[in-house]
């Protein structure tokens, strides 16, 4: 039933990584705790990937969004957005997006191949938004103009909306390419849920 839904307490997220250093056997693990430390850490340089689809017009199309949760166990992303941004359409047309995290202090760059889905309304929107009301940028998902229109004149600011706009995107990420950089020399892997190629970097 609409509004019968309890937003749970927040709690503390606890960084429970202890090492980055990948093995020469599989980096699959490692790479995946540093994408669970993104989503902990705002000042990890994974947290925020540009991710790039086709546009309806057919032009690539790319843009920076904060990494919301991962799950390692599923190989899934979840980012959040404006279920009325152009870019919900661009996925709904075309739902192959392809993202690239690089940070410079690790000294890695993840390239991923994913399906998209967008998902307006359910259990996990609702504690998504939970999340999100607390927050300064819950405005944003309240506003009755929706991203891209026109701005308004000063004096003619738009409202807000009694429902949000929230909606999730869940990237089921089918295959990966890490590149780590290194003095004692380059290493790349392609990788899937299921396969490891080493590559030459």
């Amino acid at each position: 039933m609409p509004g019968s839904f309890r937003c749970a307490p927040l709690t503390p997220m606890t960084d429970t990584l202890t090492s980055l250093t990948p093995s020469d056997t599989d980096p699959r693990q490692h790479v995946w705790l540093a994408l669970q430390r993104a989503t902990q850490d705002r000042h990890h340089e994974w947290r925020t990937p540009v991710l790039a689809s086709i546009g309806l017009d057919g032009v690539p199309q790319a843009r920076t969004l904060v990494l919301r949760h991962v799950d390692p166990a599923l190989w899934q992303l979840t980012f959040y957005t404006d279920s009325r941004s152009p870019k919900v359409l661009e996925f709904q047309k075309s739902p192959q997006v392809s993202a690239v995290f690089w940070s410079r202090r690790l000294g890695w760059q993840l390239r991923l191949q994913a399906g998209v889905t967008v998902r307006t309304h359910g259990p996990e929107v609702a504690a998504a938004w939970c999340r999100v009301k607390q927050s300064p940028s819950a405005g944003d998902y309240l506003s009755l103009a929706a991203p891209g229109s026109p701005l308004p004149q000063e004096a003619d600011q738009p409202g807000s909306s009694e429902h949000h706009h929230l909606a999730l995107l869940s990237l089921q990420v089918t295959s990966m390419d890490w590149l780590a950089l290194a003095p004692s020399g380059h290493r790349r892997a392609v990788m899937t849920p299921s396969t490891l190629d080493w590559r030459v970097p």
